[in-house]
């Protein structure tokens, strides 16, 4: 017999934060590091 699945789960929030989001070995990290683009800000 096929049940309803429970959605309740579609409401909840969940933080993440870039760091979990971009693998390790990523060239935008490769890119961040080599680079400082607080020249940006002025």
């Amino acid at each position: 017999m096929l049940q309803r699945q429970n959605t309740d789960k579609r409401h909840s929030m969940m933080a993440v934060t870039l760091d979990e989001l971009v693998p390790q070995d990523h060239l935008v990290r490769k890119i961040d590091a080599a680079i400082d683009f607080l020249f940006i800000y002025d």
